[in-house]
């Protein structure tokens, strides 16, 4: 993989090569953030690409030279994204409403389309427990959603994530520590999703 400062010097003058694997290598991480906030994958998508069209737009103007700042300002900027949806529409949620509309004819939200041939009872089960994974991850502070981004979806190491939100590598530990304990507290007053649970399993041990 390319140094990160060789593609944002390419970047800033506008390359598409270097803008687009910029993308790849921050696409995970910004979805990942917005999916957790937004009631459906549709508004997720857009909002993504919206943030990504603003990544293009101000890239030369940033100053960053490490690839934790540049995280720091792309999540920068899907968090005022999100925000920014939130006030158009006149209300500022806490929590995600994860309550099926009518009109969505049980179609799957957040979580990735499912194949058409795939079994439609596991396709429920894997909303259901997706859902529950999003209204545990809508309990945690703002900080505790980006240390969670930056190690789990990103793969940062500890290091790095402090770099990313300016703070000390003790402080991202237990950031990372009180997350999954919430987490593990939220999901544990219903069955815990299996997925869910290997997800804590692995991230406890990083924390470590």
């Amino acid at each position: 993989m390319e140094a990160i400062d060789r593609q944002l010097d390419r970047a800033r003058r506008g390359e598409p090569a270097a803008l687009s694997a910029l993308y790849r290598r921050f696409l995970p991480g910004v979805f990942g953030y917005i999916a957790a906030r937004v009631p459906d994958r549709a508004t997720a998508e857009d909002l993504t690409s919206d943030v990504f069209v603003q990544m293009v737009e101000n890239i030369s103007r940033l100053r960053a030279s490490d690839e934790a700042s540049v995280a720091a300002w792309i999540l920068q900027i899907a968090r005022v994204t999100v925000a920014g949806y939130y006030r158009k529409r006149a209300h500022q949620p806490a929590f995600v409403s994860l309550e099926p509309r009518e009109e969505e004819s049980g179609a799957s939200r957040v979580i990735p389309d499912n194949d058409p041939n795939c079994d439609p009872v596991r396709s429920v089960e894997a909303r259901d427990e997706w859902d529950a994974v999003v209204k545990a991850i809508n309990t945690l502070t703002e900080d505790q959603r980006q240390v969670l981004v930056g190690r789990l979806i990103l793969g940062y190491d500890v290091a790095t994530v402090a770099r990313m939100l300016g703070k000390n590598t003790n402080a991202v530990k237990a950031l990372q520590f009180r997350a999954l304990q919430r987490l593990q507290r939220v999901l544990g007053k219903q069955p815990f999703p299996e997925h869910a649970h290997s997800f804590h399993l692995h991230a406890k041990e990083d924390v470590l």
